[in-house]
């Protein structure tokens, strides 16, 4: 299977050097294709301690935010990142030199290489595992996960090692890794996603050593080539674009939260936003370690603490700040998890003006945290054969909180709100973030500090759309109303919200408040009730609708929707809580990203020809008009009233064969044009697109254009004309 790590193949962009990743094989199963895709953080996963995907598939968010967003929000955060664990191996009790294994660095260029140390076995069943706490009687594609034991509503399991002895240069430190990753789509966690490491010594399998070792003072970070940029405005797949690795500035946000720890948040941002493009921060932050937390660099009765390290892609030297030197073997490596030039006093005063956010580069991150162990070992902490431990990070993205120039904190506010939802989704029963169960925090009574248990919105309701010509109705059921609240444990449902895409032009909000029904006599909201959407009987009583098996209960209707124009109807219903007055917390609402769907109006299939003949729209078609797409095949035509199966052939006038195209009404979602992605939409069943390519891959010339519509179920044909102006 290839793998996607950095080639050394590179590209001379205005006189600065570039990586080109490429696709490379690995000997055992390798798993890069799983990305979150609840919430607006898009990460991928995989299965060899490897984050990202290296920007190598456009249709697959390597870590972007918001990847439901529109094309302005939809930010490209990092390439690639990876996890980096160093500890000192305890041999015959005495102290070796410390050993680094990593994921990826700067300059990997193969596998087998130094730098490129975890791996998983062979097995074919040894790739990446999916749990979710969707229900299974939901609509959502995560449904057929669901699990009793899953803890978010999309986790991604993983489990590699690094005693691969293929890998040169590479001393192993003994350890298998199990990763599970979290991600939600609530409306106030989606901007991130959690990533629980379980570090386990198995020392004892490496190959020079029968009984294994003590691993003494771990530290655990993750390596990030960050790259925050917009692909629609600057596209890395596209030449020319004037794309840049070298636009970035990180830095280090070391504020506190309401608890009094630090939050300690290394970041980045494009040095001037692109034009409004690319205004998102990306972070990295570490949310647990076992044993006592620190409350600062100096607190001399905490266990651990988290460091942060930058560093110039590929550069051992930095002339301009030494401190921002890329470790080059496990010693230096060792020392960058260890500690950071910011708790230097030194540092920080001669460095007080902080030159690097106007040094813009392509700048690496690094985000550790320890020592860790679970034996105190007087200087530190040591970790025995078969031994675990539990160290916990979280990817971040946000919007600038302002639009100004300035990175101050005013403008990082979103940031630290998502980070700090982060650490609450963790801390769950652990109110003060102390990692010890006190009195008044253990909500279930079960005895046990229970770990990412937060107060939840109702579930967004299931969602069937129909449509229709220039009208979309949409249907979902009442499942919203029984969710009890985990932290409250009340039943707080309070209404729904209908939502669409933007029509105002310029708008930069992702969508529209279109309806808003609430619950009567609850003592929140407008208590406008469900009369007006609530499907009746005869009687008015209330009723439901059987769709595909499933039965809904409201219906709401759209008219005067646009036909035939791909991404202008986009639909999505949540459901909202009263919050808690006794706890202060506000009114929560599901996602908008949970039922997400995309609809294309038009006329219905139908076979009377003689009061709905089929025809073709816009006719005549002109190049640039404003439903076009900006590429070659992003242009449709559509043909409408077709019957439910039937047979399109468009030919020249002198009588050759352009295009042949079927049509099966009831099961067309998309999937064979540019801009209808497969499954992603709903269709009326009577019309269909043509992108204007010819069936030998070619864009069709200016003309008049023939076309012939067979009904295939009783063989009637029925013909028109198109004329294409370019």
């Amino acid at each position: 299977m290839p793998l996607r790590v950095f080639a050394l193949t590179i590209l001379t962009i205005s006189g600065l050097i570039n990586p080109v990743f490429a696709q490379l094989e690995k000997a055992s199963v390798d798993d890069y294709d799983n990305a979150t895709i609840v919430g607006e953080m898009g990460l991928t996963v995989t299965n060899f301690g490897i984050l990202g995907e290296g920007w190598n598939n456009p249709d697959q968010a390597s870590c972007r935010y918001k990847q439901y967003g529109t094309e302005r929000e939809m930010v490209e955060l990092m390439s690639y990142g990876g996890l980096w664990i160093g500890g000192i191996p305890m041999i015959d009790g005495e102290e070796q030199a410390p050993r680094v294994s990593t994921a990826i660095v700067d300059g990997a260029f193969d596998y087998g290489e130094e730098g490129f140390e975890f791996s998983t076995s062979s097995a074919v069943g040894d790739t990446i595992k999916t749990r979710s706490s969707i229900s299974s009687a939901g609509t959502s594609p995560l449904a057929s996960y669901f699990s009793l034991d899953a803890v978010s509503h999309q986790d991604l399991l993983a489990d590699f090692n690094d005693a691969d002895p293929a890998i040169i240069n590479h001393l192993p430190l003994g350890i298998e890794v199990h990763l599970e990753s979290y991600a939600w789509s609530h409306a106030f966690m989606e901007s991130f996603v959690i990533l629980d490491y379980t570090i386990t010594n198995r020392s004892d399998l490496i190959n020079e050593s029968s009984s294994g070792w003590d691993i003494k003072n771990i530290y655990a970070g993750i390596w990030a080539d960050a790259s925050v940029n917009n692909m629609n405005y600057k596209s890395r797949w596209e030449a020319g674009s004037g794309f840049s690795w070298y636009d970035n500035i990180n830095s280090f946000e070391r504020s506190y939260n309401a608890n009094g720890y630090p939050r300690n948040i290394g970041y980045q941002y494009d040095y001037d936003g692109d034009d409004g493009w690319s205004r998102v921060y990306f972070g990295l932050m570490t949310l647990h370690g076992p044993n006592r937390r620190g409350t600062s660099h100096t607190d001399a009765s905490a266990d651990w603490y988290t460091y942060y390290n930058q560093w110039r892609w590929n550069s051992p030297e930095n002339l301009d700040i030494p401190e921002f030197n890329m470790p080059i073997d496990d010693a230096e490596r060792y020392a960058k998890l260890s500690d950071s030039p910011f708790y230097d006093q030194d540092f920080v005063q001669s460095n007080e003006s902080q030159p690097w956010l106007d040094m813009p580069n392509s700048w690496m991150m690094l985000v550790s945290a320890g020592p860790f162990g679970t034996q105190s070992d007087g200087d530190g902490f040591v970790l025995p054969v078969g031994e675990s431990i539990n160290v916990v990070f979280a990817v971040l993205g946000a919007p600038w909180s302002h639009q100004g120039s300035s990175n101050n904190f005013l403008r990082r506010q979103d940031l630290i709100k998502n980070a700090d939802w982060a650490q609450k989704a963790f801390n769950g029963e652990d109110v003060n973030g102390n990692s010890i169960l006190d009195p008044g925090e253990d909500l279930n009574g079960n005895n046990l500090l229970d770990r990412y248990i937060v107060p939840e919105p109702p579930p967004s309701p299931a969602l069937s759309v129909v449509a229709d010509d220039q009208k979309v109705t949409l249907y979902w059921d009442k499942a919203p109303e029984s969710a009890l609240d985990p932290v409250s444990r009340k039943h707080d449902f309070a209404g729904y919200r209908i939502y669409g895409s933007v029509k105002t032009t310029g708008n930069p909000n992702q969508y529209s408040l279109l309806a808003e029904f609430d619950l009567i006599g609850d003592d929140f909201g407008y208590d406008s009730g469900f009369d007006l959407v609530r499907i009746t009987d005869a009687f008015g009583l209330a009723d439901s609708i059987e769709i595909n098996g499933h039965f809904y209960h409201y219906k709401w209707v759209n008219e005067f929707v646009q036909n035939g124009w791909p991404g202008n109807a986009i639909y999505s219903i949540t459901a909202y809580d009263s919050g808690d007055k006794a706890t202060g917390l506000a009114s929560l609402e599901s996602s908008r990203n949970e039922n997400r769907i995309s609809v294309i109006p038009g006329t219905p299939a139908t076979t009377d020809a003689q009061n709905s003949p089929v025809s073709v729209y816009p006719n005549p078609y002109r190049v640039k008009a404003k439903w076009d797409g900006s590429g070659q095949r992003d242009r449709l035509v559509w043909f409408r009233n077709l019957p439910g199966n039937s047979l399109i052939r468009i030919y020249t006038l002198s009588g050759d064969l352009v295009e042949e195209i079927e049509h099966e009404g009831v099961s067309y979602t998309g999937g064979d044009l540019t801009r209808l992605p497969a499954g992603n939409t709903i269709l009326s069943g009577g019309e269909h697109p043509w992108d204007l390519i010819s069936k030998f891959d070619e864009p069709i010339a200016t003309g008049m254009y023939v076309y012939t519509v067979e009904d295939l179920s009783n063989s009637h044909i029925q013909t028109g004309k198109l004329l294409v102006i370019k």
